[in-house]
This record gives structure tokens, C-alpha cells and sequence, in this order.
């Protein structure tokens, strides 16, 4: 019964469209997280940053559109069920920021207004001959914060699970 019900949400998450709805920092599995979730709003109410918002469904998803996560586990130690992992030990989660082609930076247009906001130093700016600058984001440092994401003027950066980072050309 468990597989039925994940089948039917792995298909209703395919036919929604868009990209995966990233959950909170140390959220568990996506089907445990889900079926642990009374969606009660706690997380989404304790977030100095109020970057959690109710996603499809009604689960609690971050969006960067505001601001960056903290990692201040306000979220996690305010849920009432066994939605996060405990405890100090491991990242938050396993997601990093990636920069799509509509950068202004690589049309040759000064910006920057990520490398500024970014306090892990991750984005790095190779100069383009003719102008502007090929960016790219350093791997070791990027934690997956979303500040990058919230300064960007063109919506031209995306958080994403890393796997999906990495398998990217």
C-alpha cells in the first residue's frame, strides 16, 4: 500500500510540472517527509527569513525570492512531528546554486549583485574575451543558502539538489 501511494505522488509530482519543490533544511526523505507532515504550518511560521512557504499539496517548500537560508534551525526545532533529522552532525541539505545563461554577466553587462550577496565567496567571474565574464559556482563552498538567488535581478541562479548539479553539462 506504502509503494501505491508513493507511485501515485512520484506521477501527480511529474504531471504538476515545474522543478522539484525543495524542502527544508534537514528535511527528511521526500516520501518520509511527506507522510510525516500534517501540514501544520510550524516551520513555515518560525523562519525569521520567511523564505518557507506552503508548495503544492500544501507541504512546506523554500523559496529564495526574498532572502537566503540562515541554517538557523528554527524550522526543524519548531515541527511537532518527525518531519527533520536531529541532532549537529551533517549538512542541512544536499543542494547548491547553479547559474543559467541569462546571467547578465555572461551578455557582457556588469552586475554582480550575487557575488555580493554570496558570503561563502562561491561565485567565481572568469572574464569572456570581447566582455563580460563566464560564471560559475565553486562546488566546495557553496552551501545551498539561496542569497545568491534572492540578489539576482533576472531570476538568472536556481538551487538545486546537487545531484542534479552535477550530472548538469
Amino acid at each position: 500500500m506504502a509503494s501505491e501511494r508513493l507511485s501515485r505522488r512520484a506521477l501527480l509530482g511529474r504531471l504538476r510540472g515545474g522543478p522539484p519543490q525543495l524542502r527544508p533544511p534537514w528535511a527528511l526523505a521526500e516520501e518520509l517527509f511527506t507522510e510525516r507532515c500534517t501540514q501544520c504550518e510550524a516551520c513555515i511560521e518560525a523562519c525569521p527569513e520567511r523564505i518557507i512557504e506552503r508548495g503544492h499539496a500544501g507541504y512546506p517548500i523554500v523559496l529564495f525570492d526574498r532572502a537566503g537560508c540562515t541554517f538557523c534551525g528554527a524550522c526543524r526545532n519548531a515541527c511537532p512531528e518527525d518531519c527533520f533529522e536531529q541532532g549537529d552532525a551533517g549538512q542541512p541539505w544536499a543542494q547548491q546554486a547553479t547559474v543559467k545563461p541569462i546571467c547578465l554577466e555572461t551578455k557582457g553587462i556588469a552586475c554582480r549583485t550575487c557575488e555580493a550577496a554570496c558570503e561563502h565567496r562561491a561565485l567565481e567571474f572568469r572574464p569572456k574575451v570581447g566582455g563580460g565574464s563566464n560564471v560559475t559556482v565553486n562546488r566546495k563552498s557553496c552551501t545551498g543558502c539561496g542569497s545568491c538567488v534572492a540578489a539576482c535581478p533576472l531570476a538568472a541562479i536556481v538551487v538545486l539538489p546537487t545531484s542534479t548539479v552535477e550530472s548538469r553539462p
